[in-house]
């Protein structure tokens, strides 16, 4: 029995895809991007509010999947995990390339030009890829079952009742272990009590 993915084809289709990318074949690399590209882009660029920028991280992002396919252990997690987090350590490394950037400028630009201050876009982009590293940490933590039901919702999309009927399981259950799911990654990732 195949195991549902976070794009409605079996998971076990995934990783024959970046098997085959591993050895030279670019139509795999072709339904790698056309199945995972616009929800990467989003991701990206809910992370950098930039289009271009998110779509120059895509691309970065498939041409690493193609030099580093052969990398890819399907033990470790799925496909789609795995060019996730391609492309989200992109996008984090421009939040932190962006900073350092505004940081040198404000060292060595006179104060009088206005360059002595970060922008708030660029402190509020790092501390959301601050938080977004600490949310990933988390979610690694849950239960597989609430992982799953969490990604099928939040990264694919689908209503309650379609992971229900993909999972084949009652709706309640479904509902459940979303519900867990959060509540326990806002317990994980809540800041210390003072």
């Amino acid at each position: 029995m195949s195991v549902p993915s976070e794009h409605g084809r079996p998971a076990d289709l995934d990783a024959p895809l970046l098997a085959r990318i591993a050895d030279g074949d670019q139509a795999a690399l072709g339904e790698l991007y056309d199945r995972f590209s616009r929800p990467l882009l989003a991701a990206v660029h809910r992370i950098l509010n930039d289009q271009r920028e998110a779509e120059d991280i895509v691309h970065d992002a498939f041409v690493a999947v193609w030099q580093k396919a052969a990398d890819y252990d399907p033990t470790r997690g799925s496909a789609f995990s795995w060019v996730m987090t391609l492309t989200r350590n992109r996008a984090l490394d421009r939040v932190r390339s962006r900073k350092r950037r505004s940081e040198l400028l404000a060292q060595s630009a006179p104060a009088d030009l206005g360059y002595d201050q970060t922008p708030p876009d660029v402190v509020q982009a790092a501390d959301l890829g601050e938080r977004g590293a600490a949310v990933r940490k988390a979610f690694g933590e849950l239960p597989a079952e609430q992982r799953q039901a969490i990604e099928l919702a939040y990264f694919s999309g689908l209503t309650q009742q379609e992971i229900s009927e993909r999972l084949r399981q009652p709706l309640g259950t479904v509902k459940a272990r979303i519900r867990r799911g959060l509540l326990k990654l806002r317990d994980l990732v809540a800041p210390p009590a003072p």
